[in-house]
């Protein structure tokens, strides 16, 4: 790991010189919080950032993110026919969501 550490240093020190890190975007702030990368290994976060930025998603990803709006809606909704159209919407999100988390997890070993 020292070794990997220390390419990854001299790379940097590299693209300085070469002038590849000035006026980045977000020059001179601190690097954004981000606890979620701590428990993820490094090169799958930086694949993540990278398709996040792209605009691509896995769809674990876009699940997730309509189970989350689901549920908003049901706890939203008044009505009880909508709370019961809105409940099996979030169950089959959920079936999905699991399905494809547990694809990623299978498929990264």
């Amino acid at each position: 790991m020292h070794s990997l550490r220390q390419l990854i240093e001299r790379q940097i020190l590299k693209a300085r010189a070469e002038g590849k890190l000035e006026g980045l975007q977000g020059e001179g702030r601190p690097l954004p919080e981000r606890p979620e990368e701590s428990v993820v290994d490094p090169a799958m976060a930086a694949g993540y950032r990278i398709m996040a930025e792209a605009g691509a998603l896995p769809e674990e990803f876009r699940l997730k993110a309509a189970l989350d709006e689901a549920r908003a809606d049901w706890r939203a909704a008044t009505d009880k026919a909508e709370k019961k159209r809105l409940m099996a919407r979030i169950a089959d999100l959920e079936m999905r969501y699991d399905i494809a988390r547990d694809a990623r997890k299978k498929f990264m070993g």
